[in-house]
């Protein structure tokens, strides 16, 4: 197991969403105070907005992985490539370790989600839902391509 991903983990334990658990697990090594981490990645969580859509942990992913390797300059296509690259490598390891990168698949629903309210976090909520784990999975993984890919 990996710093990152206890903290991770902890942090959805703790009532953070996945994508703020994930961000924000990065936030101080990003040079992000953690407060702004968990606000910038507040409206991600639930597939972004609990629309059941690209799963929360690899938002937060991107995020964090976007602050490491992303790009300021609208015309350095050559780093803009680079990320893009990385993201999509990052995405089918996420995907072929866990089936999908979309929230709706990984939590088995048919369909998108009809209400914004967020589910309370019972013991049972915990019990059906793969979000912590994946919270510990997506920091871990970009922990480990962050040791194998130096900037």
């Amino acid at each position: 197991m990996s710093i990152k991903g206890e903290r991770a983990y902890e942090l959805f334990k703790e009532g953070y969403n996945c994508s703020q658990a994930v961000f924000g697990a990065f936030a101080e090594e990003l040079g992000v105070d953690f407060d702004t981490a968990v606000k910038l990645a507040s409206g991600f969580g639930g597939g972004i907005g609990r629309m059941r859509e690209v799963c929360g942990t690899f938002t937060g992913l991107t995020m964090a992985a976007s602050m490491i390797y992303g790009y300021n300059d609208p015309k350095d296509t050559e780093t803009k490539t680079e990320l893009y690259e990385k993201i999509r490598a990052l995405a089918d390891k996420f995907r072929e370790d866990n089936g999908s990168i979309i929230c709706r698949e990984l939590l088995g629903l048919q369909q998108a989600e009809k209400s914004a309210v967020p589910e309370a976090r019972t013991s049972e909520y915990y019990k059906k839902r793969p979000c912590a784990e994946l919270c510990r999975y997506a920091a871990e993984l970009l922990e480990q391509f962050i040791n194998d890919n130096p900037v």
